[in-house]
C-alpha cells in the first residue's frame, strides 16, 4: 500500500514498474493456486500509463469454469500482497468470450500469465 515518509505528511504512491513487478509476482502464485486459471492481465490507468496517485489496479483473471456467480468469484482470491488497492474481475472462459467488454477491453489489456496449455487468444 502507499507509504508516508517519515518526514513528509505527503503520501508515496508506488510506481508503475514497482506495480508492475509486484502484479506479476503475484499472477504467478495466484496461477499456481488457482490451476484453472487460463490468464491474467490487468488494464485501466496502469495499462494506458494515465496512472496517478490514488489510482487502483484493474487486474482480469480468465478461468476454465467456475462453480461461483460472477459476484462471488473473487472473494476467494487474495490480493493483500499488492502494493495498491485492486479491482479482481474473474471470468469463465464461456463468459469471457461472449462479454460485450471483450473487444473494447482486448487491446487495452496487459497479459502477464498465459497458461502453458493456453495456445489461442481469448
Amino acid at each position: 500500500m502507499p507509504v508516508r515518509s517519515l518526514n513528509s505528511s505527503v503520501l508515496r504512491w508506488p510506481d508503475a514498474h514497482t506495480v508492475a513487478r509486484a502484479v506479476r509476482r503475484w499472477a504467478e502464485h495466484a496461477a499456481c493456486k488457482h490451476p484453472e486459471v487460463r490468464r491474467i492481465g490487468y488494464f485501466g490507468s496502469y495499462a494506458r500509463g494515465d496512472w496517478g496517485v490514488g489510482s487502483d489496479l484493474d487486474i482480469i483473471v480468465i478461468v476454465e469454469s467456475s462453480s461461483e456467480s460472477f459476484e462471488r468469484r473473487a472473494a476467494c482470491w487474495d490480493t493483500s500482497e499488492l502494493p495498491i488497492p485492486a479491482d479482481l474481475l474473474i471470468y469463465t472462459l464461456a463468459e469471457w468470450e461472449n462479454s460485450p467488454w471483450r473487444p473494447r477491453l482486448q487491446g487495452e489489456i496487459v497479459w502477464i500469465y498465459i497458461s502453458p496449455t493456453e495456445s489461442a487468444s481469448p
